[in-house]
């Protein structure tokens, strides 16, 4: 099939961008790599008057060292992410969920800002995000605000966004030495979208412990094994601080 007619602009800078989005309403959709909008276009699922062209933009683009946090731009692909391999301190866990997305042509293009706001519940950023503790920055015509990334997701192919806005960056957490951790996904072939998917973090100095299910059907889910998992690791730490 092909899709329906549309306008398509790129914009100079997020601002113009903001502005194009705030201007079409909800028939104006941002793209970046368009590995999940350009199907939906071509299936009809998805018939915005308008697209506006992100992958290009600054200040969507970049991996910047926050002191605590990574800052990384929405339109950073999962290749770049990939590549960065033995580079993010404390936020390693990043490039090992790039390179298990898809297959390099779509990791390619595809981009960290796009997935999660794509909200599939199958995918990979909005489970990692969520279990990492990250915030997600926004930006709209009111200004910019931070959203929790275990929060983002509403519903299947539902986020806190407003029409009129974008995601700008993801702020991750820097997890301590001490930390471990795991991302596991049962496909039933390479690159396709798994079955099920999990994501356990444990980090006793930053007193954390966190265990998120993934394709689940609606939200990557906070099972009760991780308030139970968090009062453990906490307990730990205690004993280990204040020995008897």
């Amino acid at each position: 099939m092909k899709a329906a007619a549309f306008d398509y602009v790129r914009p100079p800078d997020l601002g113009a961008a903001l502005r194009h989005l705030a201007e079409g309403g909800g028939d104006a959709k941002p793209l970046a790599g368009g590995q999940s909008l350009g199907p939906m276009l071509n299936l009809r699922l998805a018939r915005p008057k308008l697209l506006v062209d992100v992958s290009r933009l600054r200040e969507l683009r970049g991996i910047a060292d926050g002191g605590d946090h990574w800052r990384i731009g929405a339109a950073v692909t999962h290749a770049e992410l990939e590549d960065a391999a033995g580079k993010l301190e404390g936020a390693e866990l990043l490039p090992q969920v790039a390179s298990g997305i898809a297959y390099r042509s779509v990791r390619n293009r595809g981009t960290i800002g796009g997935s999660l706001a794509h909200a599939d519940p199958a995918g990979d950023w909005p489970l990692a995000l969520a279990a990492l503790d990250a915030t997600v920055l926004v930006a709209g015509a009111k200004g910019e605000r931070k959203l929790p990334a275990d929060q983002f997701m509403k519903a299947a192919f539902t986020t806190a966004l407003a029409e009129s806005e974008a995601i700008v960056a993801l702020l991750v957490p820097k997890l301590s030495r001490a930390r471990r951790l795991g991302y596991y996904k049962f496909c039933r072939k390479t690159g396709e979208f798994p079955e099920a998917s999990a994501c356990a973090i444990f980090d006793p100095e930053r007193r954390i412990a966190r265990v998120f299910l993934g394709a689940v059907g609606a939200v990557p889910n906070l099972e009760e094994s991780e308030r139970r998992m968090r009062a453990a690791v906490l307990l730990r730490a205690l004993q280990q601080a204040y020995p008897a």
